[in-house]
């Protein structure tokens, strides 16, 4: 199984972004890629709404698999630390809130 290096909320902010501006999903930019690298985190709330949309398997995937499993694994995405608050370019986070620096 592969497994994705990016966060999932990032992964769908990006996807959301690309929606909105490629020329391929109905934007107008003929190649999206640098935009979509610039304004992604623009839409991490939209791609956290999406995310707790998920939190609940349905029917179909509920039968798939077993839905405990995939309520943690999305309870692992919303929970990871990376929420819209903390993601957007050039904004230093709230001291105490950045997972990857301990200390001053």
């Amino acid at each position: 199984m592969d497994i994705a290096k990016t966060p999932a909320l990032e992964r769908i902010a990006r996807v959301l972004a690309g929606q909105r501006l490629s020329a391929n999903a109905g934007g107008v930019e003929p190649s999206a890629a640098p935009d979509v690298d610039a304004a992604w985190s623009d839409y991490c709330d939209d791609a956290l709404a999406v995310l707790k949309t998920l939190r609940e398997p349905d029917e179909i995937m509920a039968a798939a698999g077993d839905p405990a499993v995939w309520e943690r694994m999305i309870a692992a995405a919303l929970g990871n630390g990376f929420t819209a608050s903390i993601v957007r370019p050039f904004e230093p986070p709230e001291p105490g809130t950045d997972p990857l620096h301990e200390g001053p």
